[in-house]
């Protein structure tokens, strides 16, 4: 569909590459050790885990068009069938 996919997420380089290869992913993958990326994007939250509480990752796709501008932001993302969540919000 024309899209270039990245991955951004608080783990270790070394933690990507590892998931990377194991998933056979063929996207990049960056580390944002210090949140910085996320805290920027509104994405770095208070989560809550079975009654526990603590600070993490707002799974969250941004759809970034050419020119740099947020086109569209899914906050549910579905992780097994997110490729049809974002291509049906295109048809």
């Amino acid at each position: 569909m024309g899209f270039e996919v990245v991955g951004v997420s608080p783990d270790t380089e070394a933690s990507h590459k590892k998931f990377a290869d194991k998933q056979q992913l063929r996207f990049p993958l960056i580390a944002d050790t210090n949140q910085d990326i996320a805290r920027r994007y509104g994405v770095w939250g208070l989560k809550k885990f079975m009654g526990r509480e603590y600070m993490g990752i707002l799974r969250t796709t941004f759809i970034i068009d050419q020119q740099g501008k947020i086109e569209k932001v899914f906050t549910r993302v579905n992780t097994k069938n997110h490729f049809e969540q974002i291509a049906d919000s295109y048809h």
